[in-house]
């Protein structure tokens, strides 16, 4: 029998060896849990009424470790915080991972660099849809949209306005062109209802199927067969 010259290693050490390694690197690396990439999300709140529906978006991502948001407030959202809601602006960042002051140009978010998974704008003002469909990235928040529409990610909007005069239907027309997806907030009358509340969950829950989020607020169309069996 052959024995191992010096400084030659036998099958046995070298796999021994490598036993080892693999080891050391297990010790090192980050467990799987660490390692699952989270969704990051920007959510816009610019002035129209309707900053409910941005506060429930935010209230609703909050309670999933696996989404990380990005707040960006236009100070006319934060006036409609005060008159609208019971919630002060500090208590809507607060429920946000990271927030941006509207004129910090020079965010992370500002950058097509910045991965990220989408953007929502609830509620969307006239004067930031116009923005938008014109590209004219004045703001933290217009500039966060154009970067989802020239890195053809995904841009939902939630216009909050009526009624629409012409010139209000060209620019949705001219933001769904560019790439935005409009989503304003229509009652769902089919799920019958009991509160404003629930319907405001039904639509933030319809606007997070459009990233395949589902928080189990939407009440689902099972048919009319079915509606009529439950009646």
């Amino acid at each position: 029998m052959l024995m191992p010259e010096e400084g030659e290693f036998t099958s046995c050490e070298i796999v021994l060896q490598l036993l080892a390694s693999s080891h050391r690197l297990m010790q090192h690396s980050k467990p799987y849990s660490e390692q699952v990439k989270l969704v990051q999300l920007i959510i816009g709140m610019s002035g129209a009424s309707g900053v409910i529906y941005g506060i429930r978006l935010l209230q609703v991502l909050q309670q999933d470790s696996s989404i990380e948001t990005h707040l960006v407030m236009s100070d006319s959202a934060k006036l409609n915080i005060a008159v609208e809601t019971e919630f002060s602006s500090k208590d809507v960042q607060a429920m946000a991972d990271h927030v941006h002051s509207n004129k910090d140009i020079g965010a992370t978010i500002a950058s097509g660099s910045f991965r990220s998974d989408g953007m929502i704008i609830a509620p969307c003002s006239i004067k930031t849809l116009s923005a938008v469909a014109n590209c004219y990235a004045d703001s933290l928040i217009v500039r966060a949209a154009d970067v989802m529409l020239k890195e053809r990610r995904r841009l939902v909007l939630v216009p909050r306005e009526t009624p629409l005069h012409t010139g209000h239907c060209e620019l949705l027309l001219r933001a769904s062109q560019n790439g935005a997806i409009l989503a304003p907030p229509m009652p769902a009358h089919y799920i019958k209802p009991q509160s404003v509340e629930e319907l405001v969950d039904h639509h933030v829950g319809r606007v997070l199927d459009l990233f395949d989020i589902d928080p189990g607020l939407v009440k689902r169309w099972q048919g009319t067969r079915e509606n009529a069996n439950n009646e």
